[in-house]
């Protein structure tokens, strides 16, 4: 623009000539190819999609490749999976062709073999279960790995672990129900409370959502329920969110104690973010508990939190020590695979059409911050401090290396 006298001349020259509008370009949108192999981790019996997830993925032009029999365990047929839409192939090695895939345990070694550099893998990571082997192994496979139990949604809690949780602390109190009704391992007495009797007394170590949800349906049967947490933050939240005053109390030796004597059922569900659940009843606290109560120990899956317990199996799920019936089965939710395999797959089957709408893996974790918490590994580099921390293996902040994508 140039003042000529007290004129200005507006010329092309000064880039104000009328413009084409300039539009902001979608992003392209992609097909996905996604594998859903049988698990063969030992009495894993779940799924990750359900035929309506897959019927859902398949109507938006992605592809689903599961192979036969994978659902089986869940109640789920192939003839169920072909009508929505899925490919049926009867080998492992056609599942791992695709570019996404989807499983619920994390890969064996042999299947680990499968993986591609191209591919994308979903799971659970069971860190506690891992080695340093297992994670040089999958580096060298050049992939995006995601754990599922460390993926966060917009409120920064774990979607997949809450919905998990929710399932188990109801089952839990479901399986104690049982085991106490029995004369054999309980007392012949019924969970609940009724006219002229005494109810049923339930203690839940922990607070967060197991403890809860185990609360909950222990209310709803009309037990008396004892929640002890450490953190009066968690109880005083667990009241809020259960609508009824129930007994809460951090966890002190002598009040436990006191419970634990009188308790029918003995909920473990302590949880630690890292490493193993902490050890809040002794064996001196067992021997003290009446005869015929039942311990279920959701806590096994981090080694338990009360010391008397030791893993067992869905084949042979209960001992008894001290007269005390102790139920330690880790992964309770494949005890309910059917429920649990439609918890899951209505977290998998919206995040993967998401997947498809961001065009692929780098441009939805570029995007999605809550999201790519659960990425542990892209292209060869670890990204979880955690795991380096034990294992003695370098690692890269995932933020990092998401902001050196363009």
């Amino acid at each position: 623009m140039q003042e000529q006298g007290n004129i200005y001349n507006f010329s092309g020259a000064e880039g104000l000539m009328p413009k084409e509008e300039t539009l902001e370009v979608a992003q392209r949108k992609s097909r996905i190819r996604i594998g859903v192999p049988k698990e063969i981790h030992y009495q894993e019996k779940r799924i990750p999609l359900v035929p309506q997830g897959v019927g859902l993925l398949v109507a938006s032009g992605h592809e689903v490749v599961i192979e036969a029999d994978a659902g089986k365990a869940a109640n789920f047929s192939n003839e169920q999976y072909g009508d929505a839409g899925a490919h049926i192939v009867y080998s492992p090695e056609e599942v791992f062709k695709t570019d996404i895939i989807l499983k619920i345990a994390p890969p064996s070694l042999a299947e680990t073999e499968l993986l591609t550099s191209r591919q994308t893998l979903i799971s659970a990571l069971h860190l506690a279960g891992q080695s340093f082997d297992y994670f040089r192994m999958l580096m060298n496979r050049k992939m995006v790995a995601i754990a599922f139990e460390y993926i966060m949604d917009k409120t920064h809690t774990y979607p997949v672990l809450r919905t998990t949780s929710e399932i188990v602390g109801n089952a839990a109190i479901m399986i104690a129900a049982g085991y106490l009704a029995d004369t054999r391992n309980g007392t012949g007495c019924m969970l609940g409370g009724f006219s002229g009797i005494a109810p049923t007394e339930v203690v839940v170590l922990g607070a967060g959502t197991v403890g809860e949800y185990a609360a909950r349906a222990a209310l709803g049967l009309g037990a008396s329920v004892k929640v002890f947490d450490n953190s009066v933050y968690r109880l005083r939240r667990i009241q809020n969110d259960l609508s009824t005053r129930i007994f809460t109390s951090i966890l002190q030796p002598g009040i436990l104690l006191s419970s634990l004597k009188r308790a029918d059922i003995v909920i473990g569900a302590m949880h630690s973010p890292e490493g193993r659940a902490p050890i809040v009843v002794s064996e001196d606290m067992v021997q003290k508990m009446k005869r015929g109560a039942v311990i279920v120990d959701v806590s096994i899956d981090q080694g338990g939190c009360v010391e008397t317990s030791r893993v067992t199996s869905h084949n042979e799920p209960v001992f008894r020590k001290h007269d005390i019936t102790h139920y330690c089965v880790p992964n309770i939710a494949s005890s309910v695979p059917h429920t649990a395999s439609y918890a899951l797959s209505n977290y998998f089957a919206p995040t993967l059409l998401r997947l498809g709408e961001a065009g692929n893996i780098v441009n939805l974790l570029k995007a999605d911050k809550d999201f790519r918490q659960g990425v542990y590994l892209i292209g060869g580099t670890l990204t979880k401090s955690i795991i380096s921390d034990q294992f003695h293996l370098p690692f890269q902040d995932i933020d990092l290396l998401m902001a050196a994508f363009h």
